[in-house]
């Protein structure tokens, strides 16, 4: 009977086991993923101010690191303080019941290990901090030398990497050494606070049981219990240090979802339609911080539907800043924007931004085949959609070369193609969306001739039948524009055609001799910066 109740406990215990295992990492699971699910969508709301007072990479430690301490501290740390807390509470219970008073008696070192307790808590949270910042500063120091992994080999520059790398790495080494110090004194220090409780227990408890007042096999029974009670005191106390680290992570993840930079959108906003009259920019005026130099003033601007507004200028001049506007990545601070009458401030986000396609200077594309790329704003499209955008943007030919064709990787920041090949793909993506308005940032300048003719005809294509607003770096790619819109310092100084402007004599005229002239004429070296 013995042997079969041994068994079956033996049984009961290691399926309890499994599911108190099992259910607290489940639970530990499910927090992480709706806490990297919230933060997330949270970090996809914010506007482009958000971004500009965080780090990606910042942002990103918090979305993996931080998320990954708090499920430690829940399917593990929880589960332990929980278990040992109910031996604990089983274990003093006990003791009570076998002798009441001496209980009381040594509950009284409970708030010297509560001060204790306390006091370790502080110091683990300093290092916790520490830790974490020394993480922040190791992510971003190999992140910026292993993307930029071309002008580190070019400058010789591995030593001074590493430096900077071993000096972060160290900053966190020291840090976890001395929260693993006070994490391996807590126990000995509360457990000989405990002791010498009980050689104060033996002494009040021996003179009891020489008196005759206390029964010695009562006695020894509470102390049993009381002894055993220690054991959990001393893994809650151990357990408490690593929650406390989680705490400090949790810290970082509160902060950046109680931070909203998100633009406000109305209770009812408007879903625009195309565009069938135009965009008007009136009295625009903006800056990225409250205070800080503005970096628009008094905009305004027609955009006719059809048309194609070229914005040229010196470098800061605020073209980029305005488009950034009409796609309402910011808001002005003061002056509207209006589509088709519309104040945008007024509109759908979304049906606002899926009424725009946009290609960069600089030519985004994910680590992901080619297919997805050229269909990342139009997921649903068909392979046979997706070709002819490829067609429009003349890239379907040397994607035919390619072994797998549609299904190639192209890398990461598509690093296996050329500067023209990357750029055609981003065009061809933008065809594929279909949108009635178009902003170009022409990213022309450092492709060979061939490549810059393949784009530039691409670019034609895509600009047909489309709204286009256009960034203009070379200005012999803008002389049938429209309109030209010459931005000095946030202000626009000149508008006309190509000939009305060279007629006026005015800054695009001095812009185009630089270009078209060898410098002819030019006073100040900065002013050939376009």
């Amino acid at each position: 009977m013995i042997a079969g109740l041994l068994l079956s406990f033996t049984i009961l215990k290691g399926v309890a086991e499994y599911f108190s295992s099992y259910l607290m990492a489940r639970i530990g699971q499910s927090a992480v993923l709706n806490l990297r699910s919230e933060l997330y969508e949270h970090l996809l709301k914010q506007s482009a101010v958000f971004f500009e007072k965080h780090r990606t990479n910042y942002l990103v430690s918090r979305l993996v690191v931080s998320c990954s301490a708090i499920e430690l501290a829940v399917s593990s740390n929880l589960r332990d303080v929980l278990r040992e807390s109910f031996m604990l509470v089983f274990f003093l219970s006990a003791a009570f019941y076998f002798n009441w008073r001496l209980t009381l008696g040594s509950l009284i070192i409970a708030p010297i290990i509560g001060l204790i307790t306390t006091n370790y808590s502080r110091r683990m949270r300093k290092f916790a901090d520490v830790s974490l910042e020394g993480n922040k500063s190791l992510t971003d120091t190999s992140q910026e030398a292993l993307a930029n992994h071309i002008i580190v080999k070019a400058y010789s520059a591995e030593a001074s990497e590493r430096e900077r790398f071993l000096e972060s790495a160290k900053i966190i080494a020291k840090a976890n050494l001395r929260s693993a110090r006070i994490s391996a004194t807590a126990p000995p220090s509360l457990e000989f606070v405990g002791i010498m409780a009980i050689v104060v227990l033996f002494y009040f408890g021996l003179r009891e049981i020489n008196s005759a007042r206390l029964d010695p096999s009562q006695f020894f029974t509470f102390l049993f219990f009381l002894f055993r009670s220690y054991d959990p005191m001393r893994k809650i106390s151990r357990q408490h240090n690593e929650i406390t680290k989680a705490f400090a992570a949790a810290r970082d993840v509160w902060n950046i979802l109680d931070q909203d930079d998100s633009l406000p959108e109305i209770k009812d906003p408007v879903v625009l339609a195309p565009l069938t009259k135009g965009i008007s920019i009136e009295n625009v005026s903006f800056n990225y911080r409250n205070g800080a130099k503005k970096i628009l003033q008094d905009i305004n601007l027609d955009i006719p539907t059809g048309t194609m507004v070229a914005l040229v200028g010196q470098s800061g001049g605020g073209k980029s800043s305005l488009t950034r506007l009409i796609q309402r990545l910011y808001d002005p601070t003061a002056g509207s924007i209006m589509w088709d009458g519309i104040d945008i401030r007024n509109a759908d986000i979304r049906s606002l931004r899926r009424q725009i396609a946009l290609v960069t200077q600089e030519t985004v594309l994910f680590n992901d085949t080619i297919r997805q790329n050229i269909a990342y704003g139009n997921p649903a499209a068909s392979d046979a959609e997706v070709a002819e955008a490829a067609r429009v943007a003349y890239a379907d030919e040397f994607i035919e070369q390619l072994p797998e064709k549609y299904d190639t990787l192209v890398g990461e920041r598509g690093v296996f193609l050329s500067g023209g090949q990357r750029q055609r793909i981003a065009i061809a993506r933008a065809v594929l969306v279909n949108a009635p308005v178009l902003i170009l940032d022409e990213a022309t300048s450092a492709l060979d001739t061939e490549s810059e003719h393949l784009v530039q005809m691409a670019i034609s294509n895509l600009m047909q039948h489309r709204t286009s607003i256009v960034i203009a770096h070379r200005l012999s790619t803008i002389q049938k524009a429209d309109r030209i819109v010459v931005m000095e310092k946030g202000r626009i100084i000149e508008t006309g055609t190509h000939d009305e402007l060279l007629k006026s004599r005015g800054t695009y005229e001095k812009l185009y001799k630089m270009q078209f002239n060898d410098g002819e004429n030019v006073k100040d070296p900065k002013d050939i910066i376009i």
